[in-house]
């Protein structure tokens, strides 16, 4: 089966690069990386059995990494005697930490009623779908189902495959909030270059009412008891890292290194020699969580309650207080203020508000 997601993952809100395909070395070891993993898994993987995945997961334990910094894109088909046994591995994997997305919604390979029933982090639109679509107005049909299913049970729409800028145009106009693709790959220079979108109107933006699980973005984790070293070294290889989450062997947040103040403290004169070898939590901030389902506009209050660190990431915790990601700031407040109708719900005196700003032609992300 081919992979459906051959190059980064791109948020199109902020242009910055938030999961990568997962890699294999030379020798067959999973290659670390700082930003989450996405790995393409066959339906009938899944269905075979626990032993099935028990590869992964030692693969990520040599690499270090966590089940929550990988999503796992199920795609394939499952025949309707097979649903309950990949409701039961999905809770499964579900229950390790994974991330778990379907790929190819909108054709004949997955019923929107499974995908319903899952309540996925992420849904891919078929690559068949995206490639038709500004040509064909059944294939923007079924896109647009599959967008406001999606949108219905509060999961990520991506746009895989996106090859031109008509492509990119049609995704956004669906509500995809992320991409990947030839159109997105890296220049030569490394870095992700994505078109800007034109002006929404109103009338597109007021069904679209913003919420923390919309926003969500996979989080950066380090182990709460890591050197100040390794974080140096996380942030140094992605420019689009804003935050390192510092959790304990339960996934529950215990720090928050904020890129610019950890930084800063580490470049002074003696920061390095103070801090390097030393814990990562004598630099780290306490996390400020919000539940899942927590709403963008007391989101955005949680995180205006300590002036001095407004623009700090939020950290989206579930019910026992696990880490599930975190939501940028810059993004509540760009969906607050462009999603008038959620606004008026919100503000004392029912007025609405809508704001653009002018912009490069491209956003250029590492």
């Amino acid at each position: 089966m081919s992979s459906l997601i051959t190059g980064p993952i791109v948020d199109l809100d902020t242009g910055s690069v938030i999961a990568r395909p997962a890699m294999l070395d030379p020798s067959g070891q999973l290659r670390a990386a700082p930003l989450p993993m996405v790995l393409d898994v066959p339906v009938p993987v899944v269905l075979s059995g626990a032993g099935a995945m028990a590869p992964l997961h030692e693969a990520l334990r040599r690499a270090g990494r966590h089940p929550r910094e990988m999503i796992l894109l199920l795609s394939g088909p499952c025949a309707p005697q097979d649903r309950r046994l990949l409701g039961v591995a999905l809770d499964g994997l579900r229950t390790h930490g994974y991330l778990l997305g379907f790929g190819g919604a909108g054709t004949g390979h997955v019923p929107l009623d499974l995908i319903a029933d899952a309540s996925p982090y992420l849904v891919g639109i078929a690559p068949e779908l995206i490639a038709r679509a500004p040509r064909d107005h059944r294939a923007t049909a079924a896109a647009r189902a599959v967008a406001t299913l999606t949108r219905g049970v509060g999961a990520h729409l991506l746009a895989p495959a996106v090859e031109d800028e008509t492509q990119l145009a049609a995704a956004r106009t669906w509500g995809a909030r992320l991409a990947t693709g030839p159109l997105l790959s890296p220049g030569p220079d490394g870095l992700v270059r994505v078109p800007l979108a034109a002006g929404a109107s109103p009338a597109e933006t007021a069904t679209l009412g913003p919420r923390v699980q919309e926003l969500l973005l996979p989080a950066v984790t380090l182990p709460e008891d890591a050197k100040a070293e390794e974080a140096v070294e996380t942030f140094g290889r992605e420019s689009s890292i804003t935050s390192v989450i510092l959790v304990d062997e339960y996934q529950r947040p215990k720090g928050s290194l904020d890129r610019g103040r950890f930084l800063l403290s580490i470049a002074t004169r003696y920061g390095h020699a103070l801090y390097g070898s030393k814990p990562a939590r004598r630099l780290a901030d306490p996390p400020r969580t919000v539940p899942l389902t927590t709403p963008a506009v007391a989101a955005m209050q949680a995180a205006g309650r300590d002036t001095g660190r407004v623009y700090d990431d939020l950290v989206v915790t579930d019910e026992v207080n696990r880490c599930l990601g975190i939501v940028r700031v810059s993004d509540l407040i760009r969906q607050v203020t462009t999603r008038p109708t959620l606004w008026a719900d919100h503000h004392p005196s029912g007025r609405t508000t809508a704001s653009t700003s002018p912009g490069p032609p491209t956003r250029p992300t590492r």
